[in-house]
Order: C-alpha cells, then structure tokens, then sequence
C-alpha cells in the first residue's frame, strides 16, 4: 500500500460514469483515517489520545488488507505506583496510527508515558511526548498545585493544570467529516486533582475523559472508537479510567466496485458520492 497525497477528481465523476470509465472497478486509491486506542489515565496524569492519521493510499486490484482496531489502556491495575497503560495501534495494511501514552501516577516515580499522543505528568513529573504527525505531548504535573497535567490530543498539547488545584484539560482532537458527518477524533483525557480543586478538568474535545477532584470517583473513560484519553484520578480514593477504543474509516467514489469486507459497517455519504467503510473492531477489506 502505497501512501499518496493524491486526490479523487469529483468534479469528473459525472463525466467518468456518462463515459463509464472508472465504473464497476477497483479503486486506485482510497481515502483513510486511522485513529488509535487512547492512553488509560492514572491515578495522577489523564490519558494521551490515541494517534491520528489521515490520507490516501493507492490500492492493487486483487489485493487484500488487514484492519486491526486498537483497544483503549487500562489504569495500570490502580494504586500510586503504576502508570497508565499506552493504547493499542490501529493499523490498515502497512499505516500504523501509535497507541495514546498513559498516565503518570500520583507517588510521582513515573512520567507520562509517551505514544500517538502523550499521557499528563503529576506533581512533579513530566508528560509524554507525542509521534509526529500524530498527536501532541502531555502536560507536565504542577507542583505548587499538587495536580495533574492533561494528556495530549491529536490538534493541541494537553494542558498544565493552573494553580487553583485543578487538573489540567486534555488537548482537543481533531474533526473529520470522511464518515459523512463532522465528528472529532482523539481528544486527550483530563487530569486528576486533589481535595481543594472546586472545577473538574475537562477532556479534550474528541472523547478525551474528566479527571476527578479530590478522589470523588466521578472522572470518566475515554469515548468508544474515537481514541480518547482516560481521565485521570486522585490518591487512593478514584483510580484513573481506561482510554476509548480506536477506529479506521475508509472511503472512495461510488462509482467503484464494492470490495470484501469483514466487520465493517458500509453507508453511502449523504450526497451519494462516496461509499464509506467503518470498522469499530478488527477485520480486513479486500479489492
């Protein structure tokens, strides 16, 4: 599979079926977007989103590809002395999107960890790094406030938690509109903060997670099949919450042939132009 920043000519496609070129074949190329599992949010930092890609790739006739949907990460199993487990890669054919960092836990022994985008640092520790051209790297704890920093999103940075004892909000994802409709994708989750904080962090757009205040339990997980972060949570009274699940969407002219799938869900855009090909869970898609 070749990766290519061509595009579909969709000003010909009535001119391409009056002809009838292109119909009832193979597509020569098609349009992706891989989303990752997001970061699991520890007892301390918010999860990192799960990496983010976009593009076309060229396609050969007789050619078959396999789908693997990645899987959110958990809290590491809880307690002070473990981080946020990163997420699973989504892959499509030969594009890997890299798996969201998880959180940094509230002893502040560990770091964010790094991944598509980052997990957020607690207290004194620093968040992960994001991968180029996927996502962004996770805020850094603050020790005066003793909280925790937001992990990373695909479109921004996580944030660093202010000085009011409330944790940092996840970076915000980023909108597609290849299913049809505008959605966001891989927002990171928000950080955890202690028993003075009045505001929960908020997760970043894209299905990032709410970190918790003051150990109320109430921080979230990352959205199902949109790669979010996990929420982060407080000391020992609420543990962080897993990342969501991610996704792969492809689609291309509807003038092609239909391939053959597995698990995937097909729907036709709204003006009739594309046929789009969704997968929550893994499978595989042949030409």
């Amino acid at each position: 599979m070749t990766k290519h920043s061509g595009i579909f000519r969709q000003s010909d496609v009535g001119q391409a079926i009056a002809d009838n070129n292109w119909v009832g074949t193979v597509p020569p190329n098609l349009e992706y977007l891989i989303v990752a599992g997001g970061g699991g949010g520890q007892t301390g930092g918010g999860g990192g989103a799960g990496g983010l890609l976009v593009g076309h790739a060229g396609i050969t006739p007789g050619s078959s590809y396999t789908v693997t949907v990645g899987g959110g990460g958990s809290n590491g199993g809880g307690g002070q002395a473990v981080q946020g487990v990163t997420g699973t890669s989504s892959v499509f054919g030969d594009i890997t999107a890299t798996g969201g960092g998880g959180g940094a836990s509230y002893n502040g022994t560990t770091t964010g960890l790094s991944g598509g985008s980052g997990g957020g640092g607690y207290n004194t520790s620093i968040g992960g790094a994001g991968t180029s051209g996927e996502g962004n790297a996770g805020s850094d704890g603050n020790s005066i406030s003793t909280a925790s920093g937001g992990g990373g999103g695909a479109g921004t940075i996580g944030l660093k938690p202010p000085a009011a004892s409330t944790g940092g909000n996840g970076g915000a994802g980023i909108a597609s509109s290849i299913n049809g409709t505008v959605t966001t994708y891989a927002g990171g989750g928000g950080g955890g903060a202690n028993g003075s904080a009045v505001t929960r962090s908020a997760g970043g757009v894209g299905g990032g997670g709410v970190g918790c205040i003051g150990g109320d339990a109430l921080n979230t997980v990352g959205g199902a099949n949109t790669g979010g972060g996990g929420g982060g949570g407080f000391y020992v009274n609420s543990d962080g919450k897993s990342g969501g699940s991610g996704i792969v969407i492809i689609r291309y002219p509807s003038y092609h042939s239909d391939p053959i799938y597995t698990t995937a869900t097909k729907t036709n855009s709204p003006d009739a132009q594309w046929k789009i090909f969704t997968f929550t869970s893994s499978g595989s898609i042949s030409f």
